[in-house]
């Protein structure tokens, strides 16, 4: 595929609007009062900024559910693993953001594993996940999974035949096992076209602050395009189980992907809102004999804003 330096200079703006709307995100609140004075409020009204602003009053929201969910699988002592598997650049990595960005880090974190060292390549194939899967009350999100045997395992070697239908052979039995033990597991793939990925690539390469995103691994995936479309489809024929369906992820347009995951993981969960006592602060306690000792000024960090 060719593209016109006119689409690319297009695209990586876009991919610039995105990554500020990344840090707005964190500052806007659910008050609509404000949200004029952050989004272009010197500019016309536009679909693009219509748009922009249906996507953070969604998020908010379903952020706020996330929240609600939270506090439900806390009081439950639910158990909940959730797989986020897909192509270099489909955008896993930022709807997990998207979904953490809220919550608990002690109720809800992110299992993003390297790739095995020397030992754990002897090891029991599903071993090295074991220790990361929930306790009561807990969510783990896993930034790939196990299913890296049967994608970037398979498509570039770094597993014998034997191996690679062994792996069949025994995760819907390690699965079904997860489930029978009180855990809850989703997994989600994120699909994006030919054209997309390679646009997101290729804005990687424009684009200074992302270029850290390309490893030689996700260039070589390029190449391997096909391979890995032949991978992917095995891996959810054999592996889509009445225990723990497949759920695909239409991800070429990225913010409809965050919010169409949100909701429907939202969805998979009874969760309830859970009344949550009141707080109040109390009053800091006071000694007339106690005095705050100066900071030596060579401590202090030089105010240079």
């Amino acid at each position: 595929m060719i593209f016109t330096n006119d689409v690319l200079v297009q695209r990586i703006h876009r991919e610039l609007i995105d990554h500020g709307d990344e840090e707005l995100e964190l500052e806007l609140s659910e008050d609509a009062s404000h949200w004029d004075e952050l989004f272009d409020h010197d500019l016309p009204d536009s679909p693009e900024k219509e748009a922009r602003r249906r996507y953070f009053r969604e998020l908010f929201r379903l952020q706020g559910e996330l929240v609600k969910l939270q506090s439900w699988v806390v009081k439950t002592g639910h158990k909940v693993v959730i797989l986020f598997e897909g192509r270099d650049a489909a955008g896993k990595g930022g709807v997990i953001k998207r979904i953490t960005q809220r919550l608990n880090p002690r109720v809800c974190r992110v299992a993003a594993l390297p790739a095995p060292n020397d030992r754990e390549r002897t090891q029991w194939y599903f071993q090295r996940y074991v220790p990361y899967l929930p306790a009561a009350g807990e969510i783990v999100l896993f930034d790939r999974s196990w299913y890296n045997r049967a994608g970037v395992e398979r498509v570039m070697g770094f597993c014998n035949d034997d191996q690679y239908e062994e792996f069949f052979r025994t995760v819907p039995e390690f699965e079904r096992m997860l489930v029978r033990s009180g855990i809850q597991l989703i997994k989600y793939w994120f699909s994006i076209s030919d054209q997309e990925q390679h646009l997101r690539f290729l804005s990687r390469i424009h684009d200074p602050l992302k270029q850290w995103k390309l490893s030689p691994m996700d260039l070589e995936s390029r190449r391997r395009w096909e391979a890995y479309t032949k991978a992917k489809e095995v891996m959810l024929e054999r592996t889509h189980i009445q225990e723990a369906p497949w759920w695909v992820v239409q991800a070429d347009d990225k913010k409809a992907a965050r919010l169409n995951c949100i909701h429907h993981l939202l969805e998979q969960m009874p969760y309830e809102e859970v009344e949550q006592p009141r707080v109040e602060l109390p009053s800091r306690m006071r000694h007339k004999d106690y005095a705050r000792t100066p900071t030596p000024p060579e401590l202090i960090v030089p105010e240079v804003y």
